[in-house]
């Protein structure tokens, strides 16, 4: 399915190491998402290609950037298909991985496809405002991701809720922009965040990205996040 050669030295580029059984679990990641897609719209993205630089490579940049102790507690908020949750998962196997999203058609095709290729990961069927203000779920990861298009001050009253104190919140852009950054300050402060660092790069035949890399500093006071409807009609500011 797809070039696993190519997925590996790319990989390597990014300072990342794949043995043979996370290439196998990749192709079949693949494999998968191109049958499924066929009659659940899950991507729009299905050249084996440009699966591995715009889903399996995107999604490991994070790890380029974002050193991980073992068996750090993961969060993937709004995974749709599984990233980039499901690629950090398949390359750190010792990932302690929940998948979060608000379809669950979605997550039974990550929850199966991962059982399929054998590896662990906790898939809820929660909305980020409802998971925030869940005790099993608040203040408890190490690392918190999001690859959406939201505008980032609203993600960060989505995310930076379920990060720990001395966790990351990486916010995934597909490209910089410094005025949303400026804007998101204020919500930033007030949710106990910090920015840590702003990483932006470019991936072959995928453009420019920017991680967006956020430091959880002190708590998130209990009244965040608010209902999304709240959320989206008044911006923290």
């Amino acid at each position: 399915m797809i070039d696993c050669a190519l997925l590996q030295s790319e990989a390597a580029a990014l300072g990342v190491t794949l043995d043979a059984d996370a290439l196998e679990r990749f192709d079949r990641y693949a494999q998968r998402l191109v049958e499924v897609n066929k009659y659940l719209n899950l991507t729009a993205i299905t050249d084996p290609t440009e699966i591995v630089y715009k889903h399996f490579l995107d999604s490991l940049s994070v790890l380029r950037y974002v050193l991980l102790p073992l068996g750090a507690r993961c969060i993937d908020v709004g995974t749709g298909a599984g990233f980039p949750g499901a690629a950090l998962q398949i390359a750190r196997p010792d990932l302690r991985m929940t998948l979060l999203d608000g379809t669950q058609k979605k997550l039974t095709f990550v929850q199966e496809t991962m059982q399929e290729i054998g590896l662990p990961a906790q898939t809820v069927h929660l909305r980020a405002e409802e998971a925030g203000q869940a005790s099993e779920y608040r203040a408890r990861f190490e690392l918190v991701t999001a690859r959406a298009v939201a505008n980032l001050r609203e993600l960060c009253e989505y995310c930076l809720p379920l990060t720990k104190h001395g966790g990351i919140f990486v916010a995934m852009k597909s490209v910089q922009s410094d005025a949303e950054l400026a804007e998101a300050q204020g919500a930033i402060r007030l949710l106990g965040g910090k920015i840590d660092a702003v990483h932006t790069f470019s991936l072959p035949g995928a453009g420019e990205r920017t991680l967006i890399c956020i430091k959880k500093i002190s708590q998130t006071p209990p009244k965040y996040p608010r209902p999304s409807a709240k959320i989206a009609k008044q911006p923290l500011r």
